[in-house]
């Protein structure tokens, strides 16, 4: 770990940003939509779009930069806001919805992307967010192929099932199994040994409850 990211910039959080730094961590702060507490902002909602609002970012920022914080994100705050802190801080600031004035962006990539493509996250997705790609289609194409392998025995196949056992310990294992009187698991094993064998093995097995053949 590099560093971590501390959310917001109550007067603890500030307090708590000072200790981290002093105890050796690198930190970097988040200002504006804070999205671990978005059940206290009400949702996701922008910051910074009044007075107010506006000047308690600027002051957050500089806030945590005495802090000790090396960046500051800036998150779904107006333009004019970001490019005052930006101004302001001698730390980078690293934009999210944030305006073209920070010293640095960031997307989630997910979002950009295009990753999640139900029609419940495409509710979600945030506006600042240009998405550069669709790779969520394929990824559902990929799943549901998948399932379908899945469902109709195909995956895994023995190519897909690396792992052998030789013709000696596969008769040892046999033979525990039968002294255990697992005779429902005998059956499952050698089943499954002879569905595994491939052309390709060097040791085949064609296997009874009783014994392993070896084919060479």
């Amino acid at each position: 770990m590099d560093a971590i990211k501390l959310e917001g910039g109550s007067p603890s959080r500030i307090v708590a940003a000072k200790a981290i730094v002093e105890a050796g961590i690198a930190v970097i702060g988040h200002v504006g939509l804070t999205p671990q507490a978005i059940s206290v902002l009400g949702g996701f909602r922008p910051q910074g779009r009044n007075v107010a609002s506006a000047v308690k970012v600027v002051e957050t920022t500089l806030a945590l930069q005495e802090a000790g914080c090396f960046a500051v994100v800036l998150e779904c705050v107006p333009a004019p806001v970001a490019a005052t802190a930006t101004t302001a801080l001698q730390i980078p600031t690293i934009g999210i919805g944030a305006g073209p004035y920070c010293s640095g962006q960031v997307l989630v990539y997910h979002d950009l992307l295009g990753m999640l493509q139900h029609p419940h996250h495409a509710k979600v997705t945030p506006k600042f967010c240009k998405q550069y790609a669709r790779v969520g289609d394929v990824i559902n194409k990929a799943l549901l192929e998948y399932k379908e392998d899945v469902m109709n025995g195909s995956f895994p196949d023995a190519q897909h099932s690396p792992y052998k056992i030789s013709e000696t310990d596969a008769n040892g294992f046999l033979n525990e199994l039968q002294k255990l009187g697992f005779d429902k698991a005998v059956s499952a094993a050698s089943e499954a040994v002879q569905k595994m064998v491939t052309k390709s093995t060097k040791w085949g097995f064609a296997c009874s409850r009783e014994r392993f053949v070896h084919h060479a």
